[in-house]
């Protein structure tokens, strides 16, 4: 259900302005223990925007609070704070099958007319998920399928080239959204230990047609250093798509896992398809292709997500990029702008901070996820957003989504059996030239704290030692 909080959010926000005191943006000094860390990772002042602030209390500390800066993956704050206040925790994406109307599988098996599946843009439709519902085709009787035609109109031209950012196109965090997105369109690699041979062998999981890997990864006889480091590149060939490999590992290491894109979003969801029917005892006559959903069609099966209060929990503790882009562009489809494109679902999300009274004249959202070189906003902007969260009722869910330091998430390293450990709710965000911090400490006085810190520089990964003793200093007060 898509709530309209308006009234309620601002009641929020009126307490939050309150929490925020007249701290405004004005530098306040650093306490001399900070002072010593930051002076020590040899960054320029310039480089650092800081908003520490007392819950319901006084501003401890600003440093260039209202400067626009590049977040990184702390732009996905702003992306499920308005997704969650606009959708609300238990919202949930549907998947369907359908077929026209009076349309049953025959003495055969076989459906007289097309199959529809009305894609909803799940961001989370896993691989088992998507063979639940054509298991349920099978129990329904369907054997044999003639074209399956897919309804991707929610989302209009989202597709983007993965290689684009970074250059590493493989990478599953660069992944493309779409509306049929199934296991993220990332194909498992796995490598199973051979000792007797000394060799590692290579598996795809799903064992897609015209999926293969080449190349190998050497065997090492060592200890066991750390994750398997593995280098891997995709090469289209007149047979389909290889995945070159290279790299060392030590057989120490044991089997393991990578996670690379090798199709487009569209490509993948089709071949998957196709596997799992043909696995399923399925046949398939037809062709694949685009279209739209009858509106008087009928579910034959379907598969409802989970809530969007625990997606966010895997957008923002994992960091999933994908997941958070299509997070915002359903919260543009759910507000009628549909098909849902980037920048129309920007402007949807700028509308519904608005609403809350949360001003950010500097935001640049992009594409909600903050794999982005022109993504902007403010610590004084993100400072206010998490203020108005705390005090709002949908805080539990909100703050569950961030990872825990030294417990889980991208921080489960950091501060593990130091002060802070355990102590705080954060997001972080890590680009080239970009490191950011934001969220909630738990002082021992049992007072509660939000912190941002973002740096905008080449040297930005000096800023670590800094951004742990600023936890552990809150941890302590």
């Amino acid at each position: 259900m898509v709530g309209r909080r308006t009234g309620a959010i601002k009641r929020w926000l009126a307490a939050a302005a309150l929490a925020l005191g007249a701290g405004g943006a004005a530098a306040q000094a650093l306490p001399p223990e900070l002072s010593a860390v930051w002076k020590a990772a040899k960054l320029p002042d310039s480089a650092l925007s800081l908003v520490v602030q007392e819950v319901g209390g006084p501003r401890l500390a600003a440093i260039n609070a209202t400067t626009p800066r590049n977040p990184a993956s702390v732009m996905k704050l702003v992306t499920t704070w308005a997704a969650l206040s606009e959708l609300g925790p238990s919202y949930t994406w549907r998947t369907d099958f359908l077929t026209d109307p009076g349309v049953r599988p025959d003495a055969r098996g076989a459906l007289a007319g097309p199959l529809y599946l009305r894609a909803g843009g799940d961001p989370q439709l896993q691989l088992q998920d998507f063979w639940t519902m054509l298991r349920e085709l099978r129990l329904r009787g369907v054997k044999q399928i003639g074209d399956l035609v897919i309804d991707r109109s929610i989302f209009g031209q989202v597709a983007t080239d993965p290689g684009a950012f970074d250059g590493a196109p493989d990478r599953a965090y660069n992944a493309s959204p779409d509306a049929l997105m199934v296991g993220f369109g990332a194909v498992r690699l796995l490598f199973q230990p051979d000792p007797a041979a000394r060799r590692w062998v290579p598996l795809i999981d799903p064992p897609l047609p015209g999926l293969r890997v080449e190349g190998a990864v050497q065997w090492s006889d060592v200890r066991c250093p750390g994750p398997p480091v593995v280098a891997t590149e995709p090469v289209v060939t007149q047979q389909g798509v290889s995945i070159r490999v290279s790299g060392q590992v030590a057989g120490s290491c044991g089997e393991f896992s990578l996670y690379r894109l090798a199709l487009s979003q569209p490509e993948y969801a089709t071949a998957v398809f196709r596997q799992l029917w043909t696995e399923l005892g399925g046949t398939f006559t037809g062709r694949v292709r685009a279209g739209v959903v009858p509106p008087d069609a009928v579910v034959l099966a379907s598969h409802e997500s989970a809530t969007l209060g625990e997606a966010i929990r895997t957008i923002n503790k994992r960091s999933n990029n994908v997941m958070a882009r299509t997070l915002l562009l359903t919260l543009g489809a759910e507000r009628g702008m549909r098909p849902a494109t980037v920048a129309g679902s920007d402007q949807v999300a700028r509308e519904v901070l608005a609403g809350q009274g949360l001003k950010m004249p500097e935001l640049v959202i992009d594409n909600g996820a903050g794999l982005s070189r022109e993504a902007r906003v403010s610590a004084e902007s993100l400072a206010s957003l998490l203020t108005l969260a705390w005090t709002s009722p949908l805080m539990p869910e909100f703050i569950s989504s961030l990872a825990i330091s030294g417990v889980d998430g991208t921080v489960r390293r950091r501060l593990r059996g130091r002060e802070g450990e355990g102590m705080a709710h954060l997001k972080t965000g890590s680009l080239r030239d970009v490191r950011a911090i934001a969220g909630y400490v738990l002082g021992a006085s049992g007072k509660r704290y939000v912190v941002v810190s973002i740096v905008n520089h080449e040297q930005a990964a000096a800023v670590r030692a800094f951004d742990d003793a600023l936890i552990g200093w809150l941890a302590r007060r």
